[in-house]
């Protein structure tokens, strides 16, 4: 079995263990439910922002714990003050170290879009990202049919959510080309072994239609990366390892940013 795979199969106990403790209909109840959400591509496109999506993370499965000495309140208020276009938070708790409980403090504390990362393998784990103050959800082919994609950013458009789906190859990006998404990220980092190629980039963005907000993933620690994947065609860039590894992460991002000139 895979890395992913592994968590694949510990997501779906997760969420049964869920579905018994909260049910959707008390989800539906919480207040951040019927909060209208912010909209990525007008965060992207319009604001001026610098297409960063920031994420918080402390641990992963290929590096273990990258930072367990920060706070989810001051590291996504530092990304923020950065003019970051959204931010990204790890929800897993498993393989990640996160929770529910940081997308809540990551909520009250910005005023952009917020991205609940996760492995959703059933659509209560949307409802949950509504429920717990998400804009975004993500969804990852490489765990999905093409009919759960389709299923799922139905209904996360349904509750008012942008949706980010991440592939990737060129099937993937092809069997998933659907109205329902509103950004598509590469990830750069293969899910199978956790190497990174920021190759895959490259060879993806012109397959992508151009009315997806075009997102690249992993592999991005140097600000000349934001400028030649800029030329090639994206407009997001998902980085949280670069900054989360460092003592000082909102620090780390003020310099990022600022030498990206």
């Amino acid at each position: 079995m895979t890395i992913l795979d592994t968590i694949v199969k510990r997501k779906k106990i997760e969420v049964a263990e869920a579905k018994a403790k909260v049910t959707t209909e008390e989800l539906q109840a919480y207040p951040l439910y019927s909060r209208t959400c912010y909209s990525l591509k007008e965060s992207i496109q319009e604001h001026g922002t610098n297409g960063i999506i920031a994420e918080f993370k402390r641990a992963s499965p290929s590096k273990g714990l990258i930072n367990g000495n920060v706070g989810v309140e001051e590291v996504v208020l530092g990304y923020q003050q950065a003019g970051v276009s959204a931010v990204s938070v790890l929800t897993d708790a498993d393989f990640f170290h996160g929770s529910l409980n940081d997308l809540l403090v990551a909520r009250q504390t910005l005023s952009i879009p917020l991205l609940r990362k996760e492995f959703v393998v059933d659509a209560y784990q949307i409802t949950e990202a509504k429920a717990y103050g998400a804009d975004i959800i993500l969804l990852i082919a490489a765990c999905l049919s093409p009919q759960e994609v389709q299923d799922f950013a139905a209904y996360a458009k349904s509750l008012g959510l942008n949706v980010l789906l991440e592939v990737h190859n060129l099937e993937e990006l092809q069997q998933n080309l659907i109205d329902s998404v509103d950004a598509i990220g590469v990830n750069n980092r293969n899910l199978k072994d956790f190497s990174v190629d920021l190759q895959h980039s490259y060879d993806l963005v012109d397959k992508i239609p151009d009315n997806y907000i075009k997102v690249s993933e992993s592999g991005i620690s140097d600000p000349k990366t934001i400028t030649a994947l800029k030329s090639a065609g994206f407009n997001g860039f998902l980085i949280g390892e670069n900054f989360m590894k460092t003592t000082n992460p909102p620090a780390a991002i003020e310099e990022f940013v600022a030498s990206m000139g």
